[in-house]
């Protein structure tokens, strides 16, 4: 018999560990001199449009994509509509 916690079992104290997920909305690529001039109100455009998915990632590691929405009390949020297999590659 193992006793081994299981990454999602209560008794795994990584469980409790919080991480930084960072969202990718896309790219910017300006000049220098555009850069310079950049200014309150300036808008950057992305190599993106809002309806393409966003890329999520811990690291440098991509684990899911997903689409812009709003959440409760006009909070920006994300919902998943793929999720990387992680069991391989790690």
């Amino acid at each position: 018999m193992d006793n081994a916690a299981t990454p999602d079992s209560p008794g795994n104290p990584f469980t409790q560990v919080p991480i930084e997920i960072t969202i990718s909305v896309g790219r910017a690529r300006p000049l220098i001199r555009d850069l310079l001039r950049m200014k309150r109100e300036t808008v950057l455009p992305l190599d993106r449009r809002v309806e393409d998915p966003v890329e999520l990632f811990v690291g440098d590691k991509l684990i899911a994509r997903g689409e812009l929405t709003e959440a409760e009390g006009g909070q920006l949020a994300v919902r998943l509509t793929e999720v990387i297999d992680l069991q391989n590659g790690l």
